[in-house]
C-alpha cells in the first residue's frame, strides 16, 4: 500500500504543477457508451459484460469515453483548452487466463491516466509531455526508448484522418528524439495511433508501460465541440478538439512489478515502505525506542521499532536483511543526548556511527523524502 500511496502523490503534484484536473469517473457503464466510442464493436472481448436492468453494461475498460462525457457536460470555449482531465482509474479487463503473468498482467489494474482535449496544434502540449516523462522517469533512474505505433488492421475512421495523426506523432519524434525512435507498424490502438514508451530494469529488460496517443476519432463520435475564438462572427461554426491520451507510468501494477525487479527490494528512501528501523541495545531504551519511532511516524517516516527478544546484533542483521534504509541504534548515550546512532544501508561500513540529535536527523529525513532523490544519504 506504501508504494501505491508513494506513486500516487508524487504523480499528484506534478499534476497540480502542469495545470491538470484530477477526475473519478464510474466503474460501470451501458454499453451505449460502449457503442459510441467503439469500443463495443472493437474491444468487447476483453470487457466484463453483464446485464442490469434489462440494459447490457460492462466494468469500465478505459477511462477515456468517461472523460470524454465530461467534456461534452456542458458548452466549452477555447479559452478554457488544453483541457486537462487526469484520473487514477480502476480498469478491468477481460485478459485471457494464459496471458495473466503477476502483477505485469492482470485483470483488475490501476491506470495513471489522462486526456488532453485541445486544438489541432499538438506540438506545445507534446512538448511538455515528453518533460514530463524526462522528469519523472528521471526519478527511478530508468532508460527508455520510444516506439511509433500506427494503424492496425481493424481501425475506427478513414485513412487520411490516420495518416494526419501519425505524420504529427512522427514529426514530434523528430523533433525531440530524431533516430532514437523506431516504427511499430500495425500495432496501434483501433482509434489511433500511439508513442509506446519501453523502459529498461537494471536487468537489461525491457518493458512498456507509458503511452500517448493522439485521437481524432471519440471527438467525432462522442460530437465534442467547443467555441472558437470567432464564435461571434457570422457563419462562425463550433470547433472539434482533438484528444491525446497518456498515461505515464501506466498500469500501476505492471510498473510496482518493474521498479520492484530494478531496485531488488533496495528502494529509495522516498519509496520506501521501509524507511527506518529502531533497535534498542536493552530492554531500559525501549520507551525511548517507541519514543524515536512515534516522532519519526508523525513526521511521515514509515518506522519500525524491535523490541523483540533478540540480541542487539541479531536485530542489526535482521534489519540490514529486510533492507531497512537507515537503522537507528539507542542506548544510554542516545537517550542521555536526545539523539539516535545512524546505520546507513548503503553505506560501506555498518559500524557504530557518530552519533546524531535526533531532531536533526529527522529534518534530514524528511528533506529526503521531499527531495526523492535515489541516493540513500543524509
Amino acid at each position: 500500500m506504501s508504494l501505491y500511496y508513494s506513486s500516487f502523490t508524487s504523480r499528484q503534484g506534478e499534476y497540480r504543477k502542469r495545470g491538470y484536473q484530477e477526475v473519478i469517473s464510474p466503474n460501470v457503464f451501458s454499453s451505449k457508451l460502449w457503442e459510441t466510442s467503439g469500443h463495443w464493436d472493437h474491444y468487447r472481448e476483453n470487457m466484463f459484460v453483464w446485464e442490469i436492468d434489462s440494459r447490457m453494461s460492462a466494468l469500465k475498460a478505459m477511462n477515456c469515453p468517461g472523460h470524454c462525457v465530461m467534456f461534452d457536460s456542458r458548452d466549452r470555449s477555447y479559452r478554457e483548452l488544453p483541457l486537462r482531465f487526469a484520473e487514477f482509474g480502476v480498469i478491468h479487463r477481460n485478459e485471457a487466463s494464459g496471458a495473466l503473468s503477476g502483477l505485469t498482467r492482470v485483470r483488475r489494474f490501476v491506470q495513471d491516466d489522462s486526456h488532453i482535449c485541445m486544438p489541432d496544434q499538438i506540438k506545445g502540449e507534446m512538448d511538455d509531455l515528453f518533460r514530463f516523462l524526462d522528469k519523472v522517469y528521471a526519478l527511478f533512474g530508468f532508460e527508455y526508448k520510444l516506439e511509433l505505433s500506427t494503424r492496425p488492421d481493424s481501425f475506427l475512421g478513414d485513412i487520411e484522418t490516420w495518416n494526419t495523426a501519425e505524420k504529427g506523432l512522427e514529426d514530434v519524434l523528430n523533433e525531440h528524439y530524431a533516430g532514437k525512435w523506431n516504427l511499430n507498424p500495425g500495432d496501434g490502438a483501433f482509434y489511433g495511433p500511439k508513442i509506446d514508451i519501453r523502459i529498461q530494469d537494471a536487468l537489461k529488460r525491457w518493458h512498456q508501460c507509458a503511452t500517448i496517443q493522439l485521437d481524432f476519432q471519440l471527438p467525432q463520435r462522442f460530437n465534442l465541440k467547443y467555441r472558437g475564438e470567432k464564435v461571434g462572427e457570422e457563419g462562425a461554426e463550433p470547433l472539434r478538439p482533438v484528444i491525446i491520451h497518456r498515461a505515464v507510468l501506466g498500469s500501476l501494477e505492471r510498473f510496482i512489478a518493474v521498479i520492484t525487479e530494478h531496485f531488488g527490494g533496495k528502494w529509495p528512501f522516498w519509496l520506501s515502505p521501509r524507511q527506518v528501523l529502531v533497535i534498542p541495545v536493552s530492554k531500559p531504551y525501549y520507551d525511548y525506542a517507541n519514543e524515536v519511532r512515534d516522532k519519526l511516524w508523525d513526521a511521515g517516516i514509515y518506522a519500525d521499532v524491535d523490541n523483540g527478544p533478540e540480541t542487539m546484533k541479531k536485530k542489526i542483521l535482521l534489519g540490514e536483511t529486510a533492507q531497512y534504509n537507515f537503522i537507528f541504534v539507542v542506548g544510554q548515550d542516545e537517550v542521555d543526548n536526545r539523539a539516535v546512532n545512524v546505520r546507513n544501508r548503503d553505506a560501506d561500513k555498518k559500524a557504530r556511527a557518530e552519533i546524531l540529535p535526533l531532531d536533526d536527523v529527522v529534518a534530514k529525513l524528511v528533506l529526503l523524502k521531499a527531495e526523492r532523490r535515489l541516493e540513500n544519504s543524509i
